[in-house]
């Protein structure tokens, strides 16, 4: 069976779509096209149903998409293995994390890092706690910035650092100079918040549910920036790690009573080959961003 073709069969099972699956692929329609009738020739079977706009597939098509996705994986974990003898010098990283992890985490230890090993090359996907989780079970991504008190089956993973949740509020709220606030007293706000996904979020909305409280939100960003401006604005008060507001005079972050505790960890699908160049990144992070947890 010709490794290609069946790639190209996958991708089309992952888009649905023979327009996308061969924009995202780089070629022709009508080469997707070809490849995946002589992929049904050589198999003597039908894989999928064609329609105008959309395609499924066929019973056959779903047992074939079931094994691709097991050797197009074990070919990945074969080059990489065959790269790792080639040592340090060179490989890639599939990192994911949330914009406001990566904004006040990362900068430093990235630079660090690519001092040390020039040659590794680290792609970036930004996407929720939630999202991230779930691409790492998927084998998108090689490792991914999760919530460390959060266990997975099928994700191992290792303690970067701990930290704790807190209100952020304009300087001039009645909240500013307050020791603590309870979540009851924070729901209660007009609230700026992160999308669903993200674990700041997923903090508001348990206790909300919980509670049956419907919460009064103004505003959604994932973007932290944004996120700030609004509270600045008295636009609403939002969640936020203590590190987002640091050095910030126009904002406090406010502990929660009870505290609301956050363990910041390093993931990696537990089944899945970890390249000596991600196993050098989980060790430098790990070291890295622990000693700054303690200073």
């Amino acid at each position: 069976m010709d490794l290609k073709r069946l790639h190209y069969f996958h991708q089309l099972a992952q888009t649905g779509n023979f327009t996308k699956a061969a924009d995202q692929l780089g070629i022709a329609q009508s080469a997707l096209s070809t490849s995946i009738k002589k992929l049904e020739h050589q198999l003597g079977l039908k894989l999928i149903n064609r329609a105008e706009r959309q395609m499924s597939l066929t019973t056959e098509g779903q047992v074939l998409l079931r094994h691709a996705k097991i050797i197009l994986e074990d070919v990945e974990q074969a080059e990489k293995e065959m790269q790792e003898l080639k040592g340090l010098t060179s490989g890639v990283i599939n990192f994911g994390v949330s914009a406001m992890l990566a904004s006040y985490y990362l900068p430093d230890a990235l630079e660090q890092f690519k001092k040390v090993y020039p040659g590794i090359q680290i792609n970036i996907h930004e996407a929720g706690t939630a999202t991230l989780g779930q691409m790492l079970v998927n084998g998108e991504l090689d490792l991914a910035l999760i919530r460390g008190d959060r266990q997975h089956e099928q994700i191992r993973q290792s303690v970067l650092a701990q930290d704790q949740i807190a209100a952020c509020v304009p300087a001039q709220h009645p909240f500013a100079n307050r020791e603590s606030i309870t979540m009851e007293e924070f729901c209660q706000q007009p609230l700026v918040l992160f999308k669903n996904g993200y674990f700041l979020r997923e903090t508001v909305n348990s206790y909300c549910h919980n509670n049956k409280i419907q919460p009064d939100i103004h505003f959604e960003t994932n973007l932290p920036e944004l996120l700030k401006s609004m509270v600045r604005r008295n636009i609403g008060i939002g969640t936020c790690l203590p590190v987002l507001v640091r050095g910030d005079d126009e904002l406090r972050a406010i502990p929660f009573d009870p505290p609301i505790p956050l363990q910041l960890g390093i993931g990696w699908k537990s089944s899945h080959y970890l390249s000596t160049a991600a196993k050098a990144f989980v060790s430098f992070l790990t070291d890295t961003l622990s000693e700054g947890s303690k200073s």
